[in-house]
């Protein structure tokens, strides 16, 4: 049995053990785990800046050791994320439908935990905590698979949370660690079909892919964001102004940053010249069409691939186009369903833009940005669904379930 098999075992007999506890018990373990992720503030800083020293003597980039770097601050960040999560109601024996049937049969439709829930992430340590308080919370248990930059964090988070977890009722099998640094293990969990149940991949577009073509293991798709604001020719100019702003600038390194702009040729001459001043202030690079680069000396000339990519940085690309289907159409070939937002003030092209565009989530005269588990009062999330099966766009608590049915009767027998 290699290293993967044993702790992949270990998390799904966990996994049987975690599915029948009611809420009390699993919001205790999660406050006990916050309370220990406190008190060892020190030694996980001591773990994670190894983790940031490699990283820098490998040249990455400062931004991304940003994302890697915790600080005592940071972790008690962490641990407050964690209390919310044991405040969020349980979905866990929630009654989705039910009814009595003609027979007298009473049928029901419950939430039930998936069971072994492998979390592939980059980066980012805090992942660790946040996947596994939300698996815990929702009955499941977390198979955690870390980037390597992150493995010595990584280590500590895992052996804290375990260490607090025993001698409750959540049995500390709950949240693992996928050992090892190679790509190996990360195949093992994706043909690990009837040990884990299913795969949440988060992090960049490669990351993703490879998981969704090469996994045995059902998987639930998150997070590439190529969003899409839309500029009508009906549109509250400075409202679009703000929004457009917002979206890409206020944090451009997320998935729910806007990457395109499209704007209404009624509109262009006047709108244009506005938002590239916008942008500019804002430090934004534009990567625009011919339509576009007529309005600025300063756009660089779009290519194909400009409107395919989701820059994660102060660059938005930018295309005038002649109506809204063609506006549609143009976030229908380049999108990735993740969230497109209109600008107008016609209720018919609002509701028209609403019903085209097949995106996780659609915004109306508002930021793209605003796609958040905890913008929509979700609490947290585990990801951002982009694909169409069980679970579509922020992706909290009851999202982390499936349902059985359960039918009670009193000796009836089918004819």
């Amino acid at each position: 049995m290699s290293e993967f098999q044993k702790v992949a075992r270990a998390a799904k007999d966990a996994a049987r053990l975690l599915a029948p506890l009611p809420r009390a018990p699993k919001d205790r373990a999660l406050r006990g785990i916050a309370d220990a992720l406190t008190a060892r503030a020190e030694e996980i800083v001591a773990a994670n800046a190894e983790d940031v020293a490699r990283a820098r003597e490998s040249g990455t980039a400062e931004a991304m050791i940003d994302r890697l770097r915790l600080d005592v601050d940071r972790v008690a960040k962490i641990a407050q994320a964690v209390r919310e999560v044991a405040d969020l109601p349980d979905p866990v024996g929630e009654v989705v439908r039910g009814s009595t049937l003609p027979n007298g049969l009473e049928l029901r439709q419950l939430r039930v935990p998936l069971g072994v829930v492998g979390i592939i992430y980059e980066g980012r340590p805090n992942v660790t905590v946040d996947a596994a308080a939300l698996c815990l919370k929702s009955g499941n248990a977390a198979l955690l698979r870390g980037s390597s930059s992150a493995y010595a964090s990584n280590t500590v988070l895992v052996r804290v949370m375990q260490e607090a977890l025993a001698g409750t009722e959540v049995p500390a099998g709950a949240v693992q660690l996928v050992p090892g640094l190679s790509r190996d293990s990360v195949k093992e969990m994706m043909r690990a079909r009837g040990l884990v149940d299913v795969l949440v991949p988060r992090g960049g577009a490669s990351l993703i892919n490879s998981v969704v073509e090469e996994s045995t293991v059902p998987v639930i798709e998150t997070g590439v964001g190529n969003c899409h604001v839309y500029v009508d020719a009906d549109a509250d100019q400075e409202m679009a102004l703000r929004i457009l702003v917002n979206a890409k600038a206020q944090r451009p390194s997320v998935c729910n940053a806007a990457e395109t702009l499209l704007v209404h040729a009624a509109i262009a001459a006047e709108f244009v010249p506005k938002a590239l001043a916008a942008l500019r202030e804002a430090g934004v690079t534009v990567h625009g069409d011919p339509a576009i680069a007529a309005y600025g000396d300063d756009v660089v000339p779009a290519t194909e691939e400009d409107f395919t990519v989701e820059y994660l940085s102060l660059d938005i690309a930018a295309a005038v186009v002649d109506s809204l289907d063609e506006a549609v159409a143009h976030i229908t070939r380049y999108g990735s369903a993740h969230t497109d937002a209109i600008i107008t003030r016609s209720q018919p092209a609002a509701r028209r833009f609403v019903a085209l565009v097949d995106s996780a989530a659609v915004a109306v005269n508002a930021s793209t940005r605003f796609t958040d588990g905890g913008e929509f009062g979700f609490g947290a999330e585990i990801g951002i669904s982009t694909q169409k099966l069980h679970a579509r766009g922020p992706m909290g608590l009851p999202e982390l379930t499936s349902t059985k049915w359960v039918y009670t009767g009193d000796g009836q027998i089918r004819s």
